[in-house]
């Protein structure tokens, strides 16, 4: 019923995007061609669909020949600008995505954020014009034009089977993955059979692009508390769109409980007390408190402030793993090969 009520508003929020979508297309509106070599990673739905692993997953393979730089809108900041991120930087200042990158990478990788994405891009071709330069969740950003776009969709809610906003989580409409260059299918059971694989390529396959398949991986937990080894009782915290990957993960090894808070929430000093008290108040002491590392950014200049050091808290890093791994980075690499 609710679904039948909000079909009038997915009608005129088609009508804007496909609208909008037209003038680009007729170079009408015009979008500014990106200089030397660019990847956008993204999305047709809202939130959740594995853009930062694939970010990572991309950034680890071309930084090994390349200058690589990532540029974000960076999500939920309290500033304003371009921003070339720093040691000093805070989550809230620069968003959390970025900051990951940033932690990641180090000083090998630049990571700068920009809600006007032309001006970032010319802001840091300026110091090193021949960079590659990935765009993290930019794909409807149509006011730049990167070289290539790699666009995901998740195993148990592909966009071809979605509706607009609000009755769905689609942004634009489903033709609007005719401007990427390759399909990434993400969050795919570990062991996702061929018939699986033939009934997703085969809804997808009037699109006419490469597809390929991948898979959430998570390395080991990495202790920022009091403790270094986990235990087999765990109080999962997230702040992030779709926890159920890292819950089932969880899941195998441990007994858990869960406390989901909003995508991108920041953490106050009155939430992490009831979460220590839940911890000090079960009859067993032998729990460990589990977060995202998108939460652990978050969680960072508070460590000592808010005695997260006192507690066992750690975080689980998460990759992507692609099937056909080689065929996907050799379409990569052959795009940035001219460099």
């Amino acid at each position: 019923m609710l679904r039948r009520l909000l079909f009038p508003f997915s009608l005129i929020w088609w009508a804007i995007t496909t609208s909008r979508n037209f003038l680009f297309d007729r170079s009408i509106l015009s979008s500014y061609l990106i200089p030397e070599k660019s990847i956008t990673v993204g999305n047709l739905s809202v939130g959740g669909t594995g853009k930062t692993p694939m970010t990572v997953y991309l950034t680890k393979l071309l930084s090994e020949h390349h200058s690589v730089d990532i540029l974000s809108r960076g999500h939920g900041r309290n500033t304003k600008g371009f921003l070339l991120l720093n040691e000093k930087h805070r989550a809230q200042e620069v968003g959390d995505e970025p900051l990951l990158y940033f932690r990641r990478f180090k000083k090998n990788v630049k990571v700068a954020v920009s809600e006007n994405r032309e001006l970032g891009i010319r802001t840091l071709k300026k110091e090193l014009a021949k960079s590659i330069i990935i765009l993290d969740d930019a794909f409807q950003h149509r006011r730049v034009r990167a070289g290539f776009s790699v666009l995901l969709t998740t195993y148990n809610s592909l966009f071809t089977k979605d509706c607009l906003l609000p009755v769905g989580n689609l942004r634009e409409g489903r033709s609007g993955a005719k401007r990427s260059d390759i399909i990434v299918v993400t969050k795919c059971p570990e062991h996702i059979s061929e018939n699986q694989k033939n009934k997703l390529t085969e809804s997808l396959a009037k699109y006419n692009k490469p597809i390929f398949f991948a898979s959430i991986s998570y390395a080991p937990p990495v202790p920022f508390g009091n403790c270094k080894n986990i235990s087999t009782k765990v109080l999962v915290i997230t702040g992030i769109a779709k926890p159920e990957s890292l819950i089932k993960f969880v899941s195998k090894t441990s007994q858990i409980e869960h406390i989901s808070f909003p995508d991108h929430h920041n953490f106050s000093a009155r939430e992490i007390q009831g979460i220590h008290e839940k911890i000090d108040t079960f009859v067993s002491k032998d729990w460990s408190i589990v977060t995202t590392e998108k939460d652990y950014v978050r969680l960072l200049p508070f460590i000592e402030k808010w005695g997260i050091s006192n507690y066992p808290w750690f975080y689980i890093p998460i990759e992507t793993t692609l099937e056909n791994e080689q065929e996907f980075n050799q379409l990569i690499l052959a795009y940035v090969s001219t460099i």
